[in-house]
């Protein structure tokens, strides 16, 4: 599929050409909206191209709702349009006003300039295709990524849960993104991996994949105070970590944790203990101001 030579105002059904770089975003949208429930797979089970139809409508409006890429295929659309235009000009009348050489050298020149454009402007429109493109790759990379280490953790396989931290916040508080974790905890010894997990009532929970077992305990040792910003710190506990474990060291207590018990990394009894750490955590904050 070529997105540069396609019109993608006409894949999502509206007006082609210029007519189409006057319309809103709104109508786009609408306009995708509707084709997309005509061209989706399930809608036609009996159609070998329906995939490959829906991915090209799906690209066309990637590139249409990202105000970048959409002025630079609008600038390509005007300088094609503007070229026709200028060639169409050239009738026989003027043409024979004009000497050989001289129309010549005119047209020469104005088709030169006409082409440097025209490449410009592709060029433009092929940086912009490539990097929505990299930018779904990456996004894809990410959620698969996450999938597999959540799946790992849940089934047990591969990771070694001494090197996964669990870590939660306050839903309505300051939010924490992936790379912000991964910043705060590399400074323990690095990170392999951040997954930012469903919320459970008013908290957001993360899972961060230390480097090795040493990295995991040095942040766990280093934030059983406050971690992370003052407005909504960070609860971080280990992932093998028993309820009764978490309560030990909530009392100060290092003990030895027991084998890992997915049954307590989301429940009543942890969440229990989850706003009580919190209570303690934000009243040091308080203190500390």
């Amino acid at each position: 599929m070529d997105l540069e030579d396609d019109d993608h105002y006409k894949i999502l059904g509206l007006p082609a050409g210029e007519e189409g770089t006057k319309l809103t975003l709104k109508e786009i949208e609408k306009a995708y909206r509707t084709k997309a429930r005509i061209c989706h797979p399930d809608k036609n089970p009996n159609d070998p191209h329906a995939k490959s139809t829906f991915q090209k409508l799906q690209s066309s409006y990637e590139i249409l709702k990202n105000e970048t890429a959409r002025k630079a295929f609008d600038d390509l659309i005007r300088a094609k349009l503007d070229r026709i235009r200028r060639e169409t000009l050239f009738d026989t009348k003027r043409r024979k006003m004009m000497s050989d050489l001289e129309r010549r050298e005119f047209e020469a020149d104005k088709e030169d300039k006409d082409r440097e454009e025209e490449e410009l402007a592709a060029k433009k429109f092929r940086e912009e295709v490539e990097r929505i493109r990299a930018m779904r790759a990456k996004k894809m990379e990410e959620t698969v990524r996450g999938r597999v280490v959540s799946e790992s953790v849940r089934n047990g396989l591969d990771l070694d849960k001494e090197k996964i931290l669990k870590v939660s916040w306050e839903k309505d508080g300051e939010g924490y993104s992936a790379e912000r974790l991964k910043e705060l905890f590399g400074r323990f010894g690095g990170v392999e991996d951040v997954v930012i997990r469903k919320r459970l009532k008013n908290r957001q929970n993360a899972l961060v994949v230390m480097v090795s077992k040493d990295a995991a305990a040095a942040a766990v040792a280093a934030t059983q105070i406050l971690f992370g910003d003052l407005s909504n710190p960070l609860l971080v506990v280990p992932f093998h970590s028993t309820a009764a474990d978490l309560s030990s060291a909530s009392a100060g207590k290092h003990e030895e944790p027991n084998p890992p018990n997915l049954s307590n990394l989301v429940g009543a009894g942890y969440q229990a203990y989850e706003d009580s750490v919190l209570k303690k955590l934000q009243k040091a904050a308080a203190k500390q101001k």
